[in-house]
């Protein structure tokens, strides 16, 4: 289910704002933690390669985003949780933009704060409007 792959690479990405160094070992605990399915480890892999090979790439849209806010000031759950949709977004052609959106709303939701979702709801509406 992606829902869960989604969680999994939020996780991860989560981790590598703090430790760089993600091990074979980590993910994999991740993965069997979230009860991935072999399709869905592939999925969330891919999600959390597209975010360290564009990374640079990322943080400067979410930076242009996030009007009045250093990025670092961003909670980091909420960095990560836009990082993973942000990718999705602008590399995954299957998924739409609004599946992107909705999702990454319900991760801030769990893993940080009701406002938290607002916040990632309008910053990424913002992306997404200005890609129309």
């Amino acid at each position: 289910m992606r829902k869960n792959a989604r969680e999994a690479a939020f996780t991860i990405i989560f981790s590598k704002l703090f430790h760089d160094d993600c091990t074979p070992a980590f993910r994999a605990a991740v993965y069997k933690k979230q009860g991935l399915t072999e399709e869905d480890a592939a999925y969330a892999s891919r999600l959390v390669a597209l975010f360290d090979e564009h990374r640079g790439e990322l943080s400067a849209i979410l930076q242009e985003k996030v009007e009045n806010f250093a990025e670092e000031r961003v909670y980091p759950a909420d960095r990560a949780v836009l990082y993973l949709a942000l990718a999705e977004i602008k590399y995954v052609d299957d998924v739409p933009p609004v599946v992107s959106v909705s999702e990454a709303a319900a991760l801030a939701r769990k893993f940080s704060t009701e406002k938290s979702a607002d916040f990632v709801n309008g910053v990424l509406g913002g992306v997404i409007n200005a890609a129309d």
